[in-house]
């Protein structure tokens, strides 16, 4: 049993392990962190702040290689994620032209109604930010109460949400569509497509997307299923062209 000279109110910060102080520093100025503190020499120390949390860190372990992306991590729990993604997007447009989806450092894409996306960082840390309300029923391994293609779609969710695997999830897509589609409704293919035509452009293999297209274009859907695929993923925009009039 603690005493009553110890209160409830501490303050945890994540001490992260860092192989690359300058790429670090430029990275998260450019999300609009403030540098709190930033020391190199005797030993490595930087701290940033943005809003109401901050991130330290410290000098990384011989043989860390950032490209594994194991490097550490932290959870960063809000009230909503969607400004959060807004706003670190925002600033990405305006220092680097673009939104940093590949490599490190990145942030991983922001489906709305998702409740977390991630920031890595240069030295492959992974900073998590979650909503505090995410629903404890979470399925990770897919939910066992769908059948078919509708399995298969959660199960591509699961990867792309919270294993951040775009190719797993588009072979899954994939080979679920063709071994489930023709059972399947009009808007679980249209959604299926959608999918597969969002991960086809991240991966840069656009090469089927026209195919996939037409027939997203072919399908009878509702303007209620028409918002449903809109929601599946990250950019609608980039179904504009394929999708079908409502009915």
């Amino acid at each position: 049993m603690r005493d009553g000279s110890v209160q409830p109110n501490e303050t945890t910060v994540p001490l992260l392990p860092c192989v690359a102080p300058e790429v670090t520093l430029a990275f998260w100025r450019a999300l609009g962190f403030a540098v709190t503190y930033e020391q190199t020499k005797p030993y490595l120390y930087l701290a940033f702040r943005w809003s109401g949390f901050e991130l330290h860190y410290g000098h990384a372990p011989s043989g860390v290689d950032p490209s594994q992306e194991k490097t550490g991590g932290c959870l960063v729990m809000v009230d909503a994620v969607a400004p959060y993604h807004a706003a670190f997007t925002e600033a990405m447009r305006r220092t680097y032209g673009k939104v940093l989806a590949k490599g490190l450092p990145r942030i991983t894409r922001y489906r709305p109604g998702a409740s977390r996306f991630t920031v890595m960082d240069p030295s492959g840390n992974s900073i998590l930010f979650i909503q505090r309300d995410e629903p404890a029923e979470l399925e990770y391994g897919g939910s066992k109460q769908l059948q078919g293609l509708a399995r298969v779609l959660d199960n591509a969710r699961i990867l792309r949400e919270f294993k951040h695997d775009d190719l797993a999830a588009f072979r899954a897509l994939n080979s679920g569509l063709r071994r489930h589609g023709d059972s399947a409704s009009a808007v679980e293919r249209a959604v299926a497509l959608a999918v597969l035509i969002e991960l086809s452009t991240v991966l840069e293999e656009p090469e089927r997307v026209p195919e996939w297209g037409a027939r997203l274009r072919q399908l009878a859907l509702t303007m209620e299923e028409r918002r449903q695929v809109e929601s599946a993923v990250a950019d609608p925009t980039l179904l504009e062209r394929w999708m079908p009039a409502t009915t």
